[in-house]
C-alpha cells in the first residue's frame, strides 16, 4: 500500500479532479496509480501526451502489445491488468489472454512476436542491446520511426511501472475481466 495520501474523488479539485472524471468515464472508478500519478497533475498530462504521440503513430493494438511486453519484462501486474483491460478494444479476450500466457504462442505474425521480443528486452537488459536487436525489426519490415516507436513505448511503459511499484501502489483487478483473463494476467512473471 502506498505511502502517497491522495485526495478521494469527491474531494479532488482542477486538474486532479479532471485526472480522476476520466478514469471514473474510461473505468467506472479511478484507479488507485492514477490517483498516485496524478499527484503531479503535470507530469500525469505530459506523459499522457506522450502515450498519445505514440499511439499516433504506431497504432493501438501494436501499443498494446508491445505494453504488456514491457509490463511482463517489468513485473508490472498493474500495467498488465490495465493494459490487458485495453487491449480487448482491438482484441478479443481469448486472445489477450493467449498473449497474456505465451505471446510466442499466441498466433501473432512473427513481427508482432519479434516487436514484443524487443520491448521485453529493453524492460529485462536494455543496457546490452545492439544495434542488431533494431536490425531484426527492419529486417521484418518495420519502419526506422515504427522502431523508434516501439522503443519509446516500452521505455514509457518502464517509466510508468516502476514509478508505480516504487511508490507501493496496490494492485487493482479491473472488476469486468474475465477469470480466465485475469489469472492469465497475474500469473507469476
Amino acid at each position: 500500500m502506498t505511502i502517497i495520501q491522495t485526495p478521494d474523488p469527491e474531494d479532488a479539485t482542477g486538474d486532479v479532479a479532471e485526472i480522476y472524471a476520466k478514469d471514473q468515464r474510461d473505468l467506472g472508478y479511478v484507479a488507485e496509480y492514477t490517483r498516485v500519478m496524478a499527484f503531479n497533475p503535470e507530469a500525469y498530462r505530459a506523459w499522457e501526451q506522450l502515450v498519445r504521440a505514440i499511439i499516433a503513430q504506431l497504432g493501438v493494438r501494436r501499443f498494446e502489445l508491445v505494453t504488456l511486453a514491457a509490463a511482463q519484462g517489468t513485473r508490472s501486474q498493474h500495467c498488465r491488468l490495465a493494459h490487458g483491460r485495453k487491449s480487448l478494444a482491438v482484441m478479443d479476450a481469448d486472445d489477450v489472454e493467449a498473449v497474456a500466457r505465451d505471446f510466442h504462442d499466441a498466433g501473432l505474425s512473427e513481427a508482432e512476436v519479434a516487436m514484443m521480443e524487443y520491448a521485453e528486452r529493453i524492460s529485462t537488459d536494455a543496457a546490452s542491446m545492439t544495434e542488431a536487436d533494431s536490425l531484426r525489426l527492419r529486417e521484418l519490415g518495420f519502419t526506422d520511426r515504427e522502431i523508434v516507436d516501439i522503443t519509446l513505448a516500452a521505455a514509457a511503459r518502464n517509466y510508468f511501472s516502476r514509478a508505480i511499484q516504487a511508490l507501493g501502489v496496490a494492485v487493482e483487478v479491473p472488476p469486468d475481466l474475465g477469470d480466465s483473463l485475469r489469472d492469465a494476467l497475474l500469473a507469476p512473471l
